[in-house]
């Protein structure tokens, strides 16, 4: 599930395109050749600085108000994973047989991480870390 995220951004045009800053957003800046290439950068440059700000735990800053900003100004979308429900773990009861839980058991097996494993095979799902 994507989560979305709007912030302005300030174009200011130059000799060999634009340079496009977010204010809001320390540091996060590209740029483009034409402004149709500086917009498709700074949405992807939002999104990869926003996706690293929910990594590192950070809380993202409120957007000023577009009426505040000097310049050229135009609102960005941010589409971002929602890592958290992702990554979120949840509990499952299972019924094995009783001689089976003593084998496994013996062989220190992670039931967890067979059960995760016999899932992802499954459903064809070849993914690392899901």
């Amino acid at each position: 599930m994507k989560i979305k995220y709007a912030y302005p951004a300030v174009f200011e045009k130059e000799e060999n395109g634009y340079f496009v800053n977010f204010p809001d957003i320390s540091p996060c800046y590209t740029e483009g050749s034409t402004l149709e290439e500086a917009v498709f950068m700074a949405k992807d440059v939002l999104e990869g600085r926003i996706e690293v700000a929910l990594d590192r735990g950070e809380n993202l800053p409120v957007p000023s108000n577009l009426e505040n900003l000097k310049g050229k100004v135009m609102l960005i979308i941010a589409d971002v994973d929602n890592k958290e429900n992702q990554t979120k773990f949840v509990k499952k009861t299972v019924s094995i047989p009783q001689w089976l839980n003593d084998e496994a058991k013996k062989a220190n097996i992670n039931f967890s991480v067979v059960f995760r494993e016999a899932l992802q095979e499954r459903l064809n799902l070849n993914q690392q870390g899901k």
